[in-house]
C-alpha cells in the first residue's frame, strides 16, 4: 500500500499575512510565549476541505521587520519579504534548520 502525502492533493492553500511589529509581536507572544516582534511565523493547519482542497497553513510576515533586515542583508524590502514568506512556507513543509525553534 502506498503511502500519499496530503501534499498529493492538487490544490493546496497557504495563507500569507503582511503585517507589522505590533500584531506580529501579540501573535508571538500568544502563540509562542515570546514577547517580541519577530521576522515571520508559521502555523500549520494541515486539514482537508469538502473540496478536497489541503489547507496547509498560514505564513505572517512582519514588512518592519523586513525593512530592518533588507539593509542589513542588502535586499529591497520586496526581495526580503520573498525569502521571509518563503522560509515561513518552508516551515510549513517541515523543513528547518539550525537555530529554528520549533
Amino acid at each position: 500500500m502506498e503511502n500519499k502525502s496530503p501534499l498529493d492533493n492538487k490544490k493546496i492553500f497557504i495563507s500569507i499575512t503582511i503585517t507589522d511589529d505590533k500584531e506580529i509581536q501579540s501573535l508571538n507572544k500568544d502563540y509562542r510565549q515570546k514577547d517580541y516582534a519577530t521576522d515571520v511565523l508559521s502555523f500549520n493547519i494541515n486539514e482537508t476541505s469538502e473540496d478536497g482542497t489541503f489547507y496547509l497553513g498560514d505564513v505572517v510576515v512582519n514588512k518592519e521587520q523586513a525593512a530592518r533586515q533588507a539593509g542589513e542583508f542588502g535586499n529591497t524590502i520586496e526581495e526580503e519579504i520573498s525569502e521571509l514568506t518563503a522560509h515561513g512556507i518552508m516551515h510549513l513543509l517541515g523543513i528547518h534548520h539550525d537555530g529554528d525553534d520549533h
